[in-house]
């Protein structure tokens, strides 16, 4: 706790897994019987990048079969520029929450494109009655979900699992361990613990291009992400400004704004708050490209969001700023990070934008102050600066 926050430095423990458990000793599926796996991932890109440890250690037990993803069609850029995915089957989350026809369609194709592959192993980390009827119908032998679920079907008879995994793997509460835990219930040894994002030098070359056009040197900037999915889980913008001043000012690093079109408002009221030159980068760089561009840079400062994952995933230092959500559960993992929270429970500044306890619909990040965060980012440069010179 430091001036009424909490600071977390924490990262998730993987304690063996219990052998009493019935789950954890199942018979392994032979390497060779394997030839393509499909994982059901249809949340967003935080969900995404969490699972792609669950993709790499699944690669290391089979490196014959094909790992294919199903996800939102805005995200098969990101899994096959990082090596994340060996194909992507797409669907439009429009059209599934659309009219009952558009979403009929949209099931039908989905399901054709699904069953067409063969595949022999499904593993269900979505878990919503949609993923479960899926993964049922997909026609794979091996069928991985959890049990119990937390979206179970209403008639008994039609669950689709024959292999059951725990809620959370390996003991642990982070939602990198609920990605993790089929692995525990296939028998598979966990190799990698992590996640990692691995550009390809394609991508590496356009973060370069960028950086070069933006006159960005590696290793010299902090990228900052002023976005999140819902308002009250953003961190005020002139805040941001005020923090980005101070930075700067303290370390002399160059500051990059990064994020989508949809995040032109903050991103403008960043720029005209900050004294400091600021490198636009919001809209310019493609998500695909993105996990890159945050290997060029010195750390990472933003919300609670999918970028700051990817962050974490691209092996740079991290200082998350969080709300209503528990970074036990949701924290950057693998590198070193600092997650940000108001001490809770908090008075809630957001009025009629909040609805609590949805951690999406409350506004207690709205409640850290300056000091604390760039107080955060300081410490984190310092501890990291040994290693950034023993790497250099």
């Amino acid at each position: 706790m430091r001036d009424g926050f909490q600071m977390s430095t924490s990262q998730p423990s993987f304690p063996d897994s219990d052998p009493s458990d019935a789950r954890t000793r199942v018979p392994r599926v032979p390497s060779g019987a394997v030839r393509s796996i499909l994982i059901l991932q249809t949340k967003y890109i935080g969900d995404l990048v969490l699972s792609s440890a669950l993709a790499k250690n699944l690669r290391l037990e089979y490196p014959a079969a094909r790992i294919v993803f199903l996800c939102d069609a805005n995200f098969a850029g990101l899994l096959m520029a990082n090596d994340v995915a060996s194909e992507v089957v797409t669907f439009r989350r429009s059209y599934m929450r659309g009219t009952p026809p558009r979403r009929l369609q949209e099931l039908i194709l989905t399901l054709f494109e699904l069953r067409r592959r063969h595949f022999d192993m499904t593993i269900d980390i979505t878990d919503t009655r949609t993923s479960r009827f899926i993964s049922g119908m997909a026609g794979a032998r091996v069928r991985v979900g959890y049990h119990p679920s937390e979206n179970p079907l209403r008639l008994p008879g039609r669950q689709s699992v024959n292999v059951k995994a725990k809620p959370f793997g390996y003991g642990g509460q982070h939602f990198l361990h609920r990605y993790l835990s089929p692995l525990e219930a296939l028998g598979i040894d966990l190799r990698a613990r992590f996640p990692v994002l691995q550009p390809q030098p394609s991508e590496t070359a356009k973060a370069l291009a960028l950086l070069d056009k933006f006159h960005l040197r590696p290793n010299a900037f902090v990228a900052v992400h002023a976005g999140a999915s819902f308002p009250g889980r953003r961190w005020q913008p002139e805040r941001f400004a005020a923090a980005i001043d101070r930075i700067a000012a303290e370390t002399g690093l160059d500051v990059a704004l990064v994020g989508g079109p949809e995040e032109n408002e903050a991103v403008e009221k960043i720029l005209a708050s900050a004294k400091t030159p600021i490198a636009n980068l919001a809209g310019a760089v493609p998500l695909a490209t993105l996990p890159a561009l945050f290997k060029q840079a010195r750390l990472f400062l933003g919300n609670d969001s999918g970028p700051m994952h990817m962050a974490a995933a691209a092996g740079i230092p991290v200082v998350g700023l969080f709300g209503l959500q528990n970074p036990i559960r949701w924290g950057p993992v693998g590198v070193p990070s600092i997650a940000m929270r108001p001490s809770m429970p908090c008075d809630c500044l957001g009025g009629d934008l909040c609805r609590r306890p949805d951690p999406n619909k409350a506004c207690c990040v709205w409640r850290l102050e300056v000091e604390p965060v760039v107080g955060a980012v300081l410490e984190l440069l310092a501890r990291t600066e040994t290693a950034l010179k023993a790497s250099v």
